[in-house]
């Protein structure tokens, strides 16, 4: 098995996060790990991506060495060579491309593409995905993955997208039969009664507790 899937079957929460500023994209990542995430996707979405994801692999190979660090929102072939030359750990795309999923398979690395129906789905098993990003989950739902899942038995499946960080919602995900769950800006979000610093990393344990469950 891969290690990177391995890796988050072990750890089945991945926060999916952007910032143009890095320093606080540091600190996130930090707070993250504190809390026990062990993958992390960071996303392609704005104008300092390429720099910040740079400067994010060199600062957690010198403090987390044992954490994989990804890139999201990839849609071409040369964005997947580009960040896979700056040390990306593993591809995420919000599509089906074959010529990412050629070289992410060149590279050895893990490609996890974005499906929203069964014929994508099929499609993603055929180019050699073994883990699927359902998109958007909270479009999809828990009873969607309950029903598609009989038809592909070799596959895990990852809703990202609105998965909320509640215990029920975990819950109801992970009786559903996902491998592992994404969030974004909801996991981001700071509770209304939440002063303190610790909020994130405390909010990852609780998740990663839930989707271990």
């Amino acid at each position: 098995m891969n290690e990177v899937l391995k890796l988050i079957g072990g750890n089945p929460v991945i926060p999916v996060y952007y910032n143009d500023n890095i320093d606080s994209c540091k600190d996130v990542l930090t707070k993250c790990y504190k809390g026990g995430i062990r993958v992390f996707e960071f996303v392609n979405r704005g104008v300092n991506a390429r720099e910040n994801f740079k400067q994010l692999l060199t600062f957690k190979s010198e403090h987390f060495p044992d954490l994989k660090l990804g890139i999201g929102t990839i849609k071409t072939g040369e964005q997947a060579k580009e960040f896979i030359a700056l040390g990306a750990e593993f591809i995420v795309s919000p599509i089906i491309k074959k010529k990412i999923a050629e070289i992410t398979a060149k590279h050895g690395l893990l490609w996890i593409p974005g499906c929203m129906t069964p014929t994508e789905i099929a499609k993603a098993e055929e180019l050699g995905a073994s883990l699927v990003k359902l998109f958007p989950g909270d479009s999809l739902g828990p009873n969607f993955l309950k029903a598609i899942k009989p038809l592909f038995p070799d596959l895990k499946f990852m809703p990202t997208g609105g998965v909320d960080t509640t215990e029920e919602n975990i819950r109801t995900w992970k009786q559903a039969g996902v491998y592992a769950v994404g969030l974004g800006s909801k996991l981001f979000s700071p509770p209304a009664d939440e002063s303190g610093e610790d909020w994130l990393s405390e909010r990852c344990k609780l998740l990663l507790k839930w989707s271990k469950a």
